[in-house]
């Protein structure tokens, strides 16, 4: 089961796209589906056809953001945070072989599209990191085995 749980850009962000959805694209596809419908045989109206199915498309989306916004929790930075991995914090992380990797912990709502450099509060590197700090040492498990990974950073931008 994911999370309920969100930033406040990763809310905003999915409200804008409900209001694009739903103020600006919804309307425009139904005109464009109204004046095909209007030309007559719909059957073999590639206008009528390919837009109407857009508009399922938008309304199928609205759906989802109508349902799922009021059930998402917006967390917040809390200065009680500061030093270790919680919600919404940017981690640098870094192995034996000296890869390293950067990336935010957020809701698995937040993860899709260009959200480069997130990952999910579910996974398990995320887990295997929440409540650490700073050189600690975060064993996670991998289909190869567990590996570890130390912190070399914590940040919160606020």
């Amino acid at each position: 089961m994911k999370t309920k749980l969100i930033t406040p850009e990763g809310y905003k962000k999915l409200n804008d796209e409900h209001d694009e959805l739903w103020l600006k694209q919804r309307p425009e596809i139904t005109k464009i589906v109204t004046w095909a419908a209007s030309l007559g045989d719909r059957s073999e109206n590639a206008d009528y056809q390919y837009n109407k199915r857009k508009l399922r498309e938008i309304d199928r989306r609205v759906r989802y953001l109508r349902k799922l916004l009021p059930e998402l929790q917006i967390v917040n930075y809390s200065p009680q945070q500061a030093g270790k991995v919680f919600f919404g914090a940017w981690v640098e992380i870094e192995n034996d072989e000296g890869e390293t990797k950067q990336f935010r912990i957020v809701g698995p709502e937040e993860i899709y599209g260009d959200a480069k450099g997130y990952i999910s509060i579910d996974s398990p590197m995320a887990r295997a990191l929440i409540k650490k700090e700073v050189d600690d040492v975060a064993s996670v498990k991998t289909p190869t085995g567990y590996k570890d990974w130390y912190i070399t950073s914590i940040e919160y931008k606020k």
